[in-house]
């Protein structure tokens, strides 16, 4: 589940990277998944015990959003998206087990370790903007934050399929609305002509972040959070194919240290 995650997950950041307007693609996208999953919270259960993981959720979302379009604004896909997936799953492996408790191994220990060295280098360069860095390592806290958060949320709510469908809803509803009423006409243009491309990332979306949730329900945040960041092998080859960036030696090593950190943390118990 979370590998089939990963792989959904880079497909909409490619899709999300390639559009003109990063925050009108962004509100697009959140929409389209939020009235794909909206007739789901008419029959599922009402996430109680997890109102206050899903207010949490949202504003670090809000954060994370906003953050990660400027990222893409002003770095590479090839070094925004990598910087910012590779700080995250050793602080959001940190958060779990300093606040939460949970359990963690030698082994896991060591595929974090890896995937996070091997996410960042596929990232870091000479050539790598300020302020583009300053976005990413931002973006990256946000993702380590909310994998905590919702963590605990899905784990929480009666189902996952609950939890998962309000997540939908209150992204796409607020920060999707938010994001859409502050670009204005923008918004509406970026509609016209990226909705196709919008409606598949938005069904992508429920997904890649649907089969994250369910698979943290079931399994520890730590181990999950750092086997997400496959993702980066997969929006390595769509940058360099679809958007046509550059792929350099430091990456390539940087991709065979993600993959030994994946097969490390597939064999740990």
């Amino acid at each position: 589940m979370i590998l089939a995650s990963g792989a959904a997950h880079a497909i909409v950041n490619t899709i999300l990277k390639s559009g003109q307007d990063k925050m009108s693609s962004r509100a697009l996208i959140d929409g389209a998944s939020a009235l794909m999953v909206l007739p789901a919270v008419f029959v599922l259960p009402l996430p109680h015990g997890a109102w206050g993981w899903l207010a949490g959720s949202w504003a670090t979302h809000l954060v994370y959003l906003v953050c990660l379009i400027k990222a893409f604004e002003q770095a590479d896909m090839t070094v925004a998206y990598p910087i910012a997936r590779g700080v995250a799953p050793g602080l959001a492996a940190t958060f779990a087990v300093a606040a939460f408790g949970e359990p963690i191994s030698p082994a896991v220990v060591a595929g974090i370790a890896l995937v996070c060295a091997g996410v960042l280098a596929v990232g870091l360069g000479r050539h790598v903007p300020r302020q583009g860095l300053g976005w990413a390592v931002a973006t990256g806290v946000c993702i380590a934050v909310y994998t905590v958060i919702d963590a605990q949320g899905v784990r929480a709510a009666p189902s996952a399929p609950s939890y998962i469908a309000w997540v939908f809803v209150s992204l796409g509803g607020g920060i999707g609305v938010l994001f859409a009423l502050w670009r204005g006409p923008a918004f509406l243009k970026t509609v016209h002509d990226q909705w196709r491309p919008g409606l598949a990332a938005g069904a992508l979306s429920i997904v890649t972040y649907g089969l994250a949730l369910w698979a943290y329900r079931l399994g520890d945040t730590p181990r999950l959070a750092a086997l997400r960041e496959t993702s980066i092998l997969f929006a390595t080859v769509l940058a360099v194919v679809v958007l046509k960036e550059r792929l350099t030696h430091s990456r390539a090593m940087g991709i065979a240290a993600i993959a030994a950190g994946a097969a490390t943390l597939l064999a740990s118990r």
